[in-house]
């Protein structure tokens, strides 16, 4: 089978021919259709992410696919079964081994494409805006790189559960995708200041980060009395520190979302987020927002999307 694999001292991604994997007990095989990038695919390749694996592996972490095989005494799935899994890795390939229990069922009307790129990003922001925030109707959510993988979700889901949505991004294209899903307030990184154009709109109740940086402190500043502030990553490149006397002042919540975290530790918090928002799919309430859909062999090409912030929403590579 070909697969994408980071080797090597320069960590360097290549299209390579491998023995098709056989699973293990309580594993599935899949034949894999689509697979959905994410910003931390970027980290792994460099080693910085905080789950890289040891070298050489298959770059990837959640696909779409068919069940191919069983391994010894694996339940609660058939051959034939369309599935959903967070693997971590071993995504972009032909054939990949998975968790068992990680396989999702698809609704029968959902493409591949779709499923690929829908849990992580839907996943994280329902994960953070539901169970970390408790979100409430009439609230006002800033969601900071709002056009990006996990920032149209927030959008979508934060108008989906009645709060007032304002979105932030760089540039017309961007803002007018954060649009589309939902946004009441749209607000460009690139030209406004930020905090000032916040605190006009009345400031905010709960603030979705995954870029960090200084867009951070500028909300950060606008935060209402006992806001939820959700720090889900640092696309800047910069993390930033935050001055505990002002949590104090404000009675201001800092509360961590590492969504792969809970598969360790609770992971059923993973499984209820995933059957709410598939019932809210399959209920027409969410749309996958996927920008590009690149082959295989164009999987440097895709990356680079994500990288260039050429992308709005989700890349997915499609295989077959």
């Amino acid at each position: 089978m070909r697969a994408m694999v980071v080797a090597g001292e320069d960590r360097s991604l290549s299209l390579t021919e491998q023995d098709t994997p056989q699973p293990a007990a309580g594993e599935v095989q899949l034949r894999i259709h689509a697979c959905g990038l994410n910003f931390a695919d970027l980290l792994m390749i460099k080693g910085t992410y905080q789950d890289t694996p040891p070298l050489p592996f298959v770059l990837g972490m959640e696909v779409a696919g068919e069940v191919t095989a069983l391994g010894e005494g694996t339940q609660g799935v058939s051959i034939g079964d369309r599935v959903a899994v967070f693997g971590g890795q071993g995504g972009l390939a032909e054939y990949g081994c998975f968790p068992a229990s990680r396989a999702v069922a698809l609704p029968d009307g959902m493409p591949y494409v779709d499923a690929a790129a829908f849990q992580i990003a839907y996943s994280t922001s329902h994960v953070a805006l539901d169970h970390r925030a408790h979100l409430q109707p009439g609230e006002t959510l800033c969601v900071l790189g709002a056009a990006g993988g996990v920032g149209l979700t927030a959008v979508e889901l934060g108008k989906l559960m009645g709060a007032r949505v304002i979105a932030v991004a760089r540039g017309e294209a961007k803002l007018e995708a954060a649009r589309a899903a939902g946004a009441d307030h749209l607000l460009d990184a690139s030209t406004c200041d930020l905090r000032a154009e916040l605190k006009a709109l009345g400031g905010i109740d709960v603030l979705y980060d995954p870029v960090g940086g200084d867009q951070w402190k500028a909300a950060f500043r606008a935060a209402r009395p006992e806001a939820r502030l959700l720090p889900i990553g640092f696309a800047s490149g910069e993390v930033p520190q935050v001055p505990t006397n002002h949590l104090l002042v404000k009675n201001l919540s800092v509360l961590g979302v590492y969504w792969g975290g809970y598969m360790a530790f609770r992971p059923e918090v993973i499984t209820g987020s995933l059957q709410t928002l598939l019932g809210w799919y399959e209920a027409g309430k969410l749309k996958p927002h996927v920008s590009h859909v690149l082959p295989l062999e164009r999987t440097a090409e895709a990356l680079e999307l994500m990288r260039s912030r050429a992308s709005t929403g989700k890349v997915v590579v499609e295989i077959g």
